[in-house]
């Protein structure tokens, strides 16, 4: 049953929230100091956003990030995409020299838009000139990618590798291993749906073995191309989770979310590990990946996610990040690979966590979590709005709404009353694009 306050309750909170909030007027202007403190020496921050397309949760993660890269030390961003076209995007903020030629632009899948936009765009240029305004023997700031739905990209990524190598006895070996999910390109779930129903066998120790090959491989190398290979075994291992990923996707809701956010965590802690024991990282996901799972439904009927498997490994070393809206628009499909589309966004629902944030008549505030939490206060359980690639309006409070305990869910939650739509890429919105920027084309 679904969890929400009495207008008393909500109205108690609402007034203890106005009193401790720190409001803000523009994003641009945001003091972020007390934030800074907060976060104090934290090695994973992890911000999230409430829907995929909402131009002040992009703005505000971005710049909460600028601030850690240059006055915290840190080094690295995973964000939840793509493994090869975020490495991509590494190589053009890094200014490093392009391993291999670019068949199409990053972020060309659906959803497009979600990293596809003007605000994505504007932080990746700002890094690539912070980047190479360092002066020698700098880190420069890397991004990398979490996710798994790359399964093809991935299979041709390692493939490319391997030509590129030279080695045909060893290509043609792989590719043979890679056969039969191939054979159900561009259509992964089709795979799932193959061995489900008995008419494919799975894959499993096939994929294993070239991501055990490519992993010996790393161990051995110790030249210039250390890079070259570790991305190879990285889509290798994306390979082999999702190709358990779509396997799961017949079995059990619960199984393949787990798996994953299983490897997006394990994802973060591999890019994590390569800067030592110094290390920091960004993370950028859904408010549903990255807080912590334990406080909501989603534990309950037994899911995970990166937020709760930091905690339990990294402790207060982890700080989470959630963002929450009222109203406005917002970039969504109807449907899966549909197309985008500026949605209004309904106003919350009476007695969720959205509605009694409103009510505290700050149009803009952060809210420090964690201290209310170790005081063991309790805002209580209530509704939560999350909204991915896909909103439909009217099915709202059944299809975006899940019981949460924000106190416990995040340790910071950043509010806009009043939010837009992000800015897709396109044809007219699009500048042009110096020679190896990753959006370089736009269809």
């Amino acid at each position: 049953m679904a969890a929400t306050k009495t207008d008393v309750e909500t109205l108690q909170l609402s007034g203890w929230i106005k009193e401790r909030a720190e409001p803000f007027d523009a994003i641009e202007d945001a003091d972020l100091n007390p934030l800074l403190e907060r976060i104090g020496d934290a090695r994973i921050v992890l911000i999230g956003e409430a829907s995929h397309g909402t131009s002040e949760f992009y703005r505000m993660r971005q710049r909460i990030t600028m601030e850690l890269i240059r006055r915290k030390g840190f080094r690295r961003i995973g964000i939840e995409g793509d493994w090869p076209d975020v490495e991509w995007v590494d190589e053009y903020v890094r200014s490093r020299e392009p391993r291999m030629e670019r068949t199409r632009d990053a972020f060309e899948r659906f959803p497009s838009w979600m990293w596809r936009n003007q605000e994505v765009l504007e932080f990746v240029d700002w890094l690539r000139d912070y980047n190479q305004k360092q002066g020698a023997g700098f880190l420069r700031v890397a991004m990398h990618g979490l996710d798994l739905y790359s399964l093809y990209q991935s299979i041709h990524a390692v493939l490319a590798y391997l030509e590129q190598e030279g080695d045909r006895a060893k290509l043609e070996s792989v590719r043979s291993r890679y056969a039969s999910l191939l054979a159900y390109e561009p259509e992964p779930q089709d795979y799932g749906r193959a061995i489900h129903i008995g008419v494919e066998r799975e894959q499993r120790e096939k994929v294993i073995a070239v991501l055990r090959q490519l992993f010996l491989q790393r161990l051995k190398t110790t030249d210039n191309d250390w890079n070259s290979i570790f991305d190879a075994e990285r889509n290798a291992r994306v390979v082999v989770n999702a190709e358990e990923y779509y396997r799961s996707m017949f079995r059990d809701g619960r199984e393949s979310w787990n798996l994953r956010d299983s490897h997006m965590y394990e994802t973060l802690r591999t890019v994590l590990e390569l800067d030592g024991d110094d290390a920091k990282i960004v993370v950028w996901a859904h408010n549903s990946h990255i807080g912590d799972a334990r406080a909501t439904e989603m534990g309950q009927r037994g899911e995970h996610n990166i937020g709760q498997l930091v905690r339990e490994d990294y402790g207060d070393e982890a700080y989470l990040i959630g963002f929450g809206t009222h109203t406005g628009t917002v970039a969504a499909g109807d449907d899966w690979g549909g197309l985008v589309q500026q949605k209004a966004v309904r106003e919350s629902q009476p007695g969720s966590h959205e509605r009694t944030c409103h009510q505290s008549g700050h149009s803009r505030f952060l809210l420090p979590l964690r201290p209310v939490r170790q005081r063991g206060i309790d805002f209580g359980e209530a509704l939560e709005r999350a909204i991915g690639v896909i909103y439909r309006p009217r099915s709202e409070l059944v299809s975006h709404y899940f019981n949460a305990r924000l106190e416990a869910q995040f340790d910071e939650y950043v509010w806009f009353d009043f939010s837009k739509a992000v800015t897709p890429l396109s044809r007219e919105t699009a500048p042009k694009f110096p020679e190896h920027h990753p959006f370089l084309r736009i269809d």
